[in-house]
C-alpha cells in the first residue's frame, strides 16, 4: 500500500488516493478538512527529495505556479512542507489529458476542435509569459481537457522565471523530446518562443494525428527539430484549412526570427482565422511518438550529433531547392570523408580563430557583468504575513504586520474556527512568497458561529454545497435544475440568497443545479384522457409545440379530454416538434325523429377529418379483431393490449409456439389501441367501432 494514503499533512490535508505520477513528483487526491473540498496534492518523489537540484526545481515550480491565476491554468491553493515532505496543493481537475483525449478519438481531431483547444492553450501561455514564466514542457500530457470542453495547462515542473532563463539551458536541454524546441535541443537561450514552438507541435499533432518528427533515439528526434521542417499538415490531412496550416508552421519555425514573437501574436492570427478562414498569415516558413517522460538531453551530445547525416522526413515531391541542397550535402560529406587533409596554413588559421573566440568570450563576460546583469536580475520576493486570527482594528493599529502589502476585504463569512471579527481566510496564504506585483492580500472576516452568512457556493459540486449548507450550517436547501452550456452537470449555477447575506438555522436557500447542455430531443409522454389545457402545458414543458387541435364526438372520453395524439408515447422527437391532438366533444346526442316523414332528398355530404374518422357516432356496439404479430420475437414475451382505458389482454406468450396473438373486443365510437411487448410500447392506433 502507498505509504502516503491516509496521511494527514499539516493537520489539514488527508491523502485519499494516488492519481498520477510525473517525472519529479507524485500526485494525490486529498481532502482539505478546513474548507471541506477535494484537492490535488503534488509531493516530491522520495528518491529525489535528497537531491538538492531536484528540490530546487520543485521549489521553482511552487514559486512559478503561485504567481499565476487564469481560467486555463490549474490553480494553486497552498505551498508547504510537512513531516519532511515538500508539497503543493492544487485544484482537482475532473477530466482527461489532451493525450488521452486524442488517443480515445483515434483519429486527427476536427480542425475546429483543434483551433478551440490551441486558443485556450495560448491564452494560458500569454498569461504566464506576461508574468515572466516560461513553461518549457508544453505537451498533450500536461494539458487537461475538462468535460465542458475547456482546457487547463498544468505541470510547471521545469518552469523557471524568464529573467533567469538565459543561464538555465547552457549545460543541458530539458523537455520532452518530441515537443522540444530547437533552442532547447541545442542548449541555447530560451524565451517565450520556446513554448510557442512546443504549442505548434501540439497543434500539428491534433490536426494530423501524428508527431512531426520520429526517430530511433531521442537524440535523432532532437536533431530533426534542429535541422528539419515537417511535412505540412495539409499533405497529411486535406481538411485542414491553409491558414491554420500556416499558423502551425509559423509556430514551429526552426529559426526564432521566423516564429511568432509572442503568444499574443499567435492569438491575433487565430482570432483573424476564426473571422476569415481565408486570411493570409505573414512570414510563414516554407516546407523544405510515443508518450515519453520529460528527459534531460546533454547539449554536447546533441551538438556533436548535428554533424552526422540525419534521415529527414521530407515531402513526397522535393522542390528544386531541396534537391540542390541535398546534392551540396552529399558533396560536402564526400569531401570531408575522402579528401586527404591539406598541410600548410592550418595552424595559423586555428590560432586566429582561438584568438577571436577568446576576445568574444571576454567581451561577453564584461557586458554581462557591467550592463546586462541588472537587466535580467531576478525580481525580489516577499513573504506573505499570516493574518489569520487578526482583526482589522489590530492591523490598523500595527502597520508593521502588513508591511508593504495591501489589504482587500472580500466580505463576512460563517466560521467555526475563528471568533467574530477575526480574519478567517486569506489569499495568498500566509508564509508563502510572492513577487513585487502581487502584494495584495484578499481576506474574509469571520461572522462567528452564531452569525451565519450565505457562502459563495457558485461552481461548487452539489454534494459539496449540501454538506456545507445542510450539515454544517443547518439550512433547508431547495434545489432547482436548469441546463447550462458552461457549467458542468451537477454543479451550482446560481443561488439565493446572495453570498454575504445573514442567514439563520432552518432558513430556506435555493440552489440552481446544472443539468449540462440542453438536450436536443424530448421523449413524448401519454396525453390521452388528460384535460386539453393540462396537455398543452405538458407539451410546452417538454420543449415541444402544440400543433393542430380538432374536436370530435366520443362515447369513451369525457368532454374536453384528449382522445388522440399524433406522436406515440415513448417516441423521441426534436425539440420544437408540433404535436397534434384530438379532443372529445362528449357523446353525440341524436336528433329527435320527426312526426311526419320528410320528403326524400339526397343527404348532404359530410367532410371527413384529415387523418382518421371524423367523429364517434352513437351507434350500436360492434366487434373488432386486434392482432399482434410476434414473428420477430423468440422465447417468452409479455403481451399487453389496452383499448381506451381498459386492459383486455396481459399475459406471457411463447413466441416460438405462437407467432400471432388475436383478441376480439366490442365497443362503440373511436377508441385508441395500445400494444406493449415486454412493457415497451410497440404500436398504437385509433380503432373505429362504427364500421
Amino acid at each position: 500500500m502507498d505509504q502516503y494514503i491516509g496521511k494527514m499533512l499539516d493537520n489539514r490535508y488527508e491523502i485519499l488516493e494516488c492519481i498520477g505520477t510525473g517525472g519529479m513528483a507524485m500526485v494525490y487526491k486529498a481532502r482539505c478538512h478546513r474548507l471541506n473540498r477535494l484537492v490535488a496534492i503534488k509531493i516530491l518523489k522520495p528518491e529525489l527529495a535528497q537531491d538538492a537540484d531536484f528540490r530546487r526545481r520543485f521549489h521553482d515550480e511552487s514559486q512559478a505556479v503561485a504567481m499565476l491565476s487564469h481560467a486555463n491554468i490549474v490553480s494553486v491553493y497552498d505551498v508547504s512542507r510537512s513531516d519532511g515532505l515538500d508539497y503543493i496543493v492544487m485544484e482537482l481537475v475532473d477530466g482527461l489529458t489532451l493525450k488521452q483525449y486524442m488517443q480515445r478519438r483515434g483519429t486527427p481531431l476536427n480542425w475546429r476542435e483543434a483551433q478551440h483547444f490551441i486558443t485556450q492553450i495560448m491564452r494560458a501561455l500569454s498569461h504566464a509569459h506576461g508574468r515572466g514564466i516560461i513553461h518549457r514542457d508544453i505537451k498533450p500530457h500536461n494539458i487537461m481537457v475538462l468535460r465542458d470542453g475547456s482546457v487547463k495547462v498544468t505541470d510547471f515542473g521545469i518552469a523557471q522565471l524568464a529573467s533567469a532563463a538565459q543561464n538555465t539551458m547552457t549545460q543541458e536541454a530539458i523537455g520532452s523530446v518530441h515537443y522540444i524546441s530547437p533552442e532547447q535541443a541545442k542548449g541555447s537561450h530560451v524565451d517565450c518562443r520556446t513554448d510557442i514552438y512546443s504549442a505548434g507541435v501540439v497543434l500539428y499533432e491534433m490536426l494530423t494525428g501524428r508527431l512531426p518528427f520520429e526517430g530511433d533515439t531521442p537524440v535523432a528526434v532532437a536533431i530533426q527539430h534542429i535541422k528539419s521542417i515537417p511535412v505540412p499538415p495539409c499533405d497529411l490531412n486535406p481538411e485542414v484549412p491553409r491558414a491554420l496550416e500556416a499558423i502551425t508552421m509559423k509556430a514551429m519555425a526552426p529559426e526564432l526570427s521566423q516564429r511568432y514573437g509572442s503568444a499574443e501574436e499567435m492569438l491575433d492570427d487565430l482570432k483573424e482565422f476564426r473571422k476569415n478562414p481565408d486570411f493570409q498569415v505573414s512570414a510563414a516558413p516554407e516546407a523544405d511518438a510515443d508518450d515519453e517522460p520529460t528527459m534531460v538531453v546533454p547539449a554536447k551530445v546533441i551538438t556533436a550529433s548535428v554533424r552526422m547525416p540525419v534521415e529527414r522526413r521530407e515531402p513526397e515531391r522535393p522542390t528544386q531547392a531541396e534537391r540542390k541542397e541535398r546534392r551540396r550535402r552529399e558533396e560536402d560529406e564526400y569531401d570531408y570523408d575522402d579528401e586527404p587533409p591539406r598541410r600548410g596554413g592550418v595552424l595559423p588559421a586555428v590560432a586566429a580563430v582561438l584568438v577571436i573566440l577568446i576576445f568574444i568570450v571576454g567581451m561577453g563576460y564584461f557586458l554581462i557583468n557591467f550592463f546586462i546583469k541588472d537587466l535580467f536580475a531576478e525580481a525580489p520576493e516577499y513573504e506573505v504575513p499570516n493574518l489569520l486570527g487578526y482583526t482589522l482594528d489590530q492591523l490598523d493599529q500595527n502597520k508593521s504586520i502588513l508591511g508593504d502589502f495591501k489589504l482587500e476585504v472580500k466580505g463576512t463569512v460563517y466560521s467555526t474556527d475563528y471568533p467574530e471579527d477575526q480574519i478567517c481566510e486569506q489569499s495568498p496564504e500566509g508564509n508563502t512568497r510572492v513577487r513585487e506585483g502581487d502584494k495584495v492580500i484578499k481576506v474574509s472576516i469571520s461572522g462567528g458561529e452564531d452569525n451565519m452568512f450565505m457562502p459563495p457556493v457558485n461552481g461548487w459540486d452539489v454534494r459539496q454545497a449540501l454538506q456545507k449548507l445542510q450539515n454544517e450550517m443547518g439550512l433547508q436547501v431547495k434545489m432547482e435544475y436548469s441546463p447550462s452550456e458552461t457549467i458542468t452537470e451537477g454543479y451550482v449555477i446560481s443561488y439565493t440568497p446572495i453570498d454575504g447575506m445573514k442567514v439563520e438555522k432552518g432558513d430556506e436557500v435555493t440552489l440552481v443545479i446544472s443539468t449540462g447542455p440542453e438536450q436536443k430531443q424530448a421523449t413524448v409522454i401519454r396525453f390521452l384522457n388528460v384535460p386539453l389545457e393540462d396537455a398543452k402545458a405538458q407539451i410546452k414543458q417538454l420543449g415541444l409545440e402544440v400543433g393542430k387541435v380538432d374536436s370530435y364526438y366520443s362515447d369513451e372520453y369525457a368532454e374536453g379530454r384528449v382522445m388522440w395524439q399524433s406522436v406515440n408515447p415513448g417516441e423521441g422527437v426534436d425539440k420544437g416538434t408540433a404535436i397534434d391532438l384530438w379532443v372529445s366533444k362528449g357523446p353525440e346526442i341524436p336528433e329527435p325523429t320527426p312526426s311526419e316523414a320528410p320528403v326524400e332528398s339526397d343527404p348532404p355530404e359530410e367532410s371527413d377529418p384529415p387523418v382518421e374518422p371524423t367523429q364517434d357516432a352513437a351507434v350500436p356496439t360492434s366487434t373488432q379483431t386486434i392482432t399482434v404479430d410476434l414473428s420477430a420475437y423468440s422465447g417468452s414475451v409479455r403481451v399487453t393490449i389496452i383499448v381506451g382505458e381498459n386492459t383486455i389482454y396481459d399475459n406471457n406468450v411463447d413466441a416460438d409456439m405462437n407467432t400471432v396473438v388475436s383478441r376480439q373486443v366490442s365497443g362503440s365510437g373511436v377508441q385508441n389501441v395500445f400494444i406493449y411487448i415486454n412493457e415497451i410500447l410497440v404500436n398504437s392506433y385509433p380503432l373505429d367501432f362504427r364500421q
